[in-house]
């Protein structure tokens, strides 16, 4: 089921958020974990026994890690936090990979004469986010940072919850755990301040992003011998706006239902393409997955404590697992090395600091996004010749224009939507307009608020039901 289905914007959370509002309040959490688990079923269908066995085994093994203090044999517990990272990440391995994995093989065993059999497994809906969500639940217990979930219910809440389920944020459980308790307070405020948060992001992914969608696949689907600066320029430009409007959509969308049903979920993007720096960047873009990488993989490593060749070696670590996490293909791999060396040259050369100067500073805004664009082409590519092609073309200025087919792709609405997205490459870093939408009381914040919640609103809710949307682009991974 997605957000902007009909089902769940008519049905499905209005059902849900009239129930948790009435009901006692000892019945939250419950009402909350049966409708996530609804929720994924309805999307993932048998896969929801693997997401529940999963559970299983981390809710027993969190009561397992706690610590106390006449523990006489402390490896016992490493050892146990060790076997379930383990159990979770070959569950991961083994569905998002294996086909991967096997095709690789079997490349190489043709190029010997042989043959190898090539594995197809469907891929379960949120399985990367699930897992991340397990592993930071075990991993904080066994540091002894928060308790374990004696409470099924509430480790159900935590892991399955239906507005972070799928694809995000990535709530770390220290993050949560203080909020899970039955004595939650949940009032119409809450409602009333994540309404137009939720609001915000429908906007942003039926009017903005589906509205790119169609042109950025033409420009994609361009074949290399008839590919032209202007198309890869566009298609280019396209994907970075409709990435950025519909995974921040989804994540506004997602704190605000969080906010609705009682939760504080934690922000996932900060103005990103406002970035002076690589460095910068990654603290602003899907940064719930930033700070969980830095948490349980970078620090763990060391972090930049042992010297400038560990650093960097834990620096390329973590974006090559940054590259694979989001998909089993050598464009995710290549694009989380491209940004991995990208942060080694700010940090070898000092560069990853705000410049002094006013022009400086322009000057590595620019640069900076020009890179980021570089990045979202090999990210978005089907492979590596498609994506080398389309970055030589953008490198090589033509006057060919575009070819009949994005030239059809690329209506006068599109290119009217495609200009108005380009103001968010000119904003400043702050104000975040999310936060700001949910809190604040400014002049500017109202006048926002009125204006998404009335005609973007009725004109996200007209595409709607005219059924002119498509699935949240991080459903994939």
């Amino acid at each position: 089921m997605s957000f902007i289905s009909p089902l769940f914007l008519w049905y499905f959370m209005p059902a849900v958020l009239f129930a948790v509002l009435v009901c006692p309040r000892s019945w939250r959490n419950g009402i909350i974990a049966i409708a996530s688990l609804l929720f994924y079923a309805i999307g993932a269908g048998a896969f929801t026994l693997l997401l529940l066995g999963c559970m299983v085994v981390n809710f027993a093994a969190g009561m397992a890690l706690e610590p106390n203090d006449w523990d006489t044999r402390p490896g016992r517990k490493r050892g146990l936090l060790i076997g379930v990272i383990a159990v979770d990440v070959g569950v991961l391995v083994i569905w998002k990979y294996a086909g991967f994995a096997t095709q690789q093989i079997a490349a190489f065993a043709h190029l010997l004469g042989g043959d190898f059999p090539i594995t197809h497994l469907a891929l379960p809906i949120g399985i990367s986010f699930y897992t991340f969500h397990h592993i930071s639940y075990v991993v904080d217990i066994y540091r002894g940072e928060r308790r374990a979930l004696r409470n099924p219910v509430s480790f159900a809440t935590y892991i399955a919850m239906f507005p972070q389920l799928v694809a995000g944020p990535i709530v770390r459980y220290r993050e949560i755990a203080d909020q899970l308790p039955q004595q939650r307070s949940h009032r119409l405020d809450d409602i009333a301040a994540g309404f137009p948060r939720f609001a915000l992001g429908l906007c942003k992914k039926t009017i903005i992003a589906d509205t790119l969608a169609p042109m950025v696949d033409a420009c994609f689907a361009t074949p290399s011998n008839e590919m032209t600066f202007g198309v890869a320029w566009l298609g280019a430009v396209g994907y970075t706006l409709q990435l950025f409007f519909d995974f921040s959509g989804y994540s506004d969308m997602a704190i605000g239902l969080g906010r609705m049903l009682g939760f504080r979920l934690p922000e996932n993007f900060a103005r990103p393409y406002s970035s002076i720096t690589i460095t910068e960047f990654w603290r602003r873009w899907h940064m719930s997955l930033s700070r969980w990488f830095r948490d349980y993989v970078y620090i763990p490593l060391g972090g930049n404590r042992n010297g400038v060749g560990k650093t960097y070696r834990n620096l390329c670590i973590v974006f090559v697992l940054t590259g694979f996490w989001h998909g089993a293909n050598w464009t995710y791999l290549v694009w989380g090395l491209f940004h991995g060396a990208l942060l080694i040259i700010e940090r070898a050369f000092g560069h990853d600091r705000d410049p002094a100067g006013q022009y400086a500073r322009i000057a590595r805004r620019v640069l900076t996004l020009v890179l980021v664009v570089f990045g979202w082409v090999i990210f978005k590519s089907a492979d590596l010749p498609r994506a080398l092609a389309m970055i030589g073309h953008m490198l090589l200025p033509d006057f060919s224009g575009l070819t009949d087919v994005v030239e059809t792709a690329l209506t006068n609405q599109r290119l009217i939507f495609l200009l108005a997205a380009l103001v968010v490459f000119f904003l400043p870093a702050h104000p975040v307009t999310g936060p700001m939408l949910e809190s604040s009381r400014t002049r500017q914040a109202n006048g926002l608020r009125i204006g998404v919640m009335t005609a973007g609103l009725l004109y996200a809710a007209v595409l709607i039901a005219n059924g002119t949307f498509s699935p949240f682009l991080y459903y994939q991974f």
